[in-house]
């Protein structure tokens, strides 16, 4: 059985915490454990569950992000803050733990943790993902390492670090943009830790507007000398990290038009400036607000325009949105043709919802296409591999009916699960209702990946019986 739609559980967030000062042989840093504790403080008042590291060795801070990447598959926004020294070594960013002893820029690539790890604790989380790295504050090396010397081996000279190029649906937030030295600060905190503190416990403030905001208070408070950056580009659906106007945070199951219309009017003309800028996220959200029949800015005209110009901008939520319209002649004449070229568009950068729906037009023939079941099994491949739940538990089903070459149970089962991981009620629903719909090889596969992450410890008989069951939940995220 292969199934269009989903629903999500969960609405966990959780963050880790991490302030590093007391370098056992470089420079220490007065202010980043103070920092740490405070953001710590800041973000359990919002309702964070949240796990501090402070002054950790290497051997630590990798414990504590791999601990960490397992938790986030449960949450709907995983955070990660560290403030400490930071370097950038051909190309690519490291954070400096406090055992650190490098003579060498390949000790610093050995004995540090590199962003690409952060990244990776926070990969699959839900909704959102987002790190935040107060550091690059200077070279902690000195004369030690030479990174001038080392300048034609592509590796920084200005003590900054690199710009980051996260995965969509991924935040870096960097203290200083890339290139640029951050400020220690003085009076117990950092000029970019005081102003997230005031800014991320602010009711009602959309997330990506608050980090514009933070980047607004540190250039005032410095003069200029220090302006944060953020890279990556966040889903359509906004998210308030001290919930909304109205107290809470954003609903699965609510629309974006709905949770946009939820912005005060004062953020809608911050959108609306940021947008006339070319930020297709602002574009974005006017349009779900025009978009929403219940608001009374409804409106299609605008609305349309807003998605056109974020499509002129390469936005691949804009392109699906906009084919949506067009398929449907919602607002605009029915266009198919266009219509498919903007889902392939999508698809083309990646976007996995638009790869899932090809394949279900494909699979079944539509906007035109002839169906095509070798084509839809690559793109629902290709969603699967993406993550996207829908497109995990259909290619576990396809190839469970053996309809996917080179592909057997233990690859069903594996989709399978991380399908549940991702909070899809409705391959929990399945799992539980209709279990025998998988062969008794994949039902086996499923248990060894329970038993392999301690959800299951009953026998592989393939038998979906209680403690499977148990496991199921558990691994879902239900108690």
């Amino acid at each position: 059985m292969l199934f269009p739609t989903t629903a999500f559980a969960g609405s966990d967030r959780i963050a880790l915490v991490l302030g590093l000062g007391a370098y056992q042989k470089i420079e220490t840093l007065n202010n980043t454990r103070n920092d740490a504790r405070v953001i710590a403080e800041t973000l359990e008042e919002i309702g964070f569950d949240v796990t501090v590291g402070i002054d950790t060795s290497a051997i630590q801070m990798r414990e504590m992000l791999n601990e960490f990447a397992f938790r986030s598959e449960l949450a709907d926004l995983a955070l990660i803050y560290f403030a400490g020294h930071g370097v950038e070594v051909q190309g690519e960013n490291f954070l400096i733990p406090t055992d650190a002893d490098p003579k060498s820029n390949l000790d610093i690539q050995k004995q540090s943790v590199s962003l690409k790890h952060l990244l990776a604790a926070v990969d699959h989380a839900r909704k959102m993902r987002i790190v935040i790295l107060d550091s690059c504050r200077n070279n902690p090396f000195g004369d030690e390492i030479n990174l001038d010397a080392a300048q034609t081996n592509g590796v920084s000279t200005s003590g900054g670090m690199a710009p980051a190029n996260p995965d969509r649906g991924t935040m870096v937030a960097f203290a200083a943009k890339d290139g640029q030295v951050a400020l220690d600060g003085v009076g117990g905190n950092s000029p970019y830790a005081r102003a997230l503190i005031s800014k991320m416990a602010e009711p009602g403030l959309e997330i990506s507007l608050m980090f514009r905001q933070v980047r607004d208070v540190v250039l005032r408070e410095t003069r200029n000398l220090q302006e944060p950056h953020t890279y990556g580009s966040l889903s359509g659906t906004p998210f308030y990290l001290a919930g909304s106007s109205t107290g809470e945070t954003a609903s699965t199951a609510a629309s974006p038009g709905t949770e946009w219309s939820k912005v005060r009017p004062d953020q809608e003309q911050q959108m609306a400036a940021l947008a006339a800028l070319g930020d297709t996220r602002s574009m974005l959200g006017l349009a779900y607000i025009h978009l929403n029949p219940d608001d009374k800015r409804f409106d299609l005209d605008e609305a349309i325009g807003f998605l056109e110009r974020a499509v002129e901008e390469g936005s691949p939520e804009a392109q699906m949105e906009l084919a949506k319209l067009l398929e449907k002649g919602i607002g605009v004449p029915i266009d198919q043709a266009r219509a498919l070229a903007l889902y392939q568009q999508a698809a083309d950068q990646d976007y996995a919802d638009a790869i899932n729906d090809l394949g279900w037009m494909y699979y079944q023939g539509g906007l035109g296409l002839r169906a095509d079941k070798e084509k839809a099994l690559e793109l629902f491949g290709r969603a699967a591999d993406l993550r996207h739940s829908q497109a995990m538990f259909n290619y576990a089903a396809l190839i469970d009916d053996k309809l996917v070459a080179d592909k057997g149970p233990g690859d069903a089962a594996g989709y399978l699960y991380a399908s549940l991981r991702t909070g899809s009620q409705d391959v929990l629903d399945l799992l539980l209702e209709r279990p025998t719909m998988f062969s008794l090889e994949t039902r086996r596969e499923l248990q060894k990946k329970l038993q392999e992450f301690e959800f299951y410890a009953g026998t592989i008989d393939g038998d979906i019986g209680p403690g499977t069951r148990r496991g199921i939940r558990a691994a879902y995220g239900l108690n």
